[in-house]
């Protein structure tokens, strides 16, 4: 285990000290900088569009809940008439 241990540390030694230029990185883009309006409002409308398709989902959700109470309901009542008749 401790051979392996030394083994990575000399790997990542390695490829931490690999190479001797010095590299610039420059970015053209200020990431301060608002988005574009068109894409604010892409996002909003997409946001909006998901939103109501989460409402009818929950919409649908419910009204299979109160089917499935009904029908819990009705079994109950059936029950309780078969005990009543015994």
């Amino acid at each position: 285990m401790k051979k392996l241990i030394a083994i990575v540390a000399i790997a990542a030694f390695m490829t931490a000290c690999n190479g001797d230029s010095t590299k610039t990185e420059s970015t053209n883009t200020d990431s301060t900088k608002m988005m574009a309006d068109t894409s604010a409002k892409n996002m909003m409308d997409t946001t909006k569009k998901m939103m109501n398709d989460a409402k009818n989902m929950v919409d649908t959700a419910n009204k299979m809940m109160d089917k499935a109470a009904d029908k819990v309901k009705e079994g109950a009542d059936k029950m309780k008439k078969e005990a009543d008749k015994k």
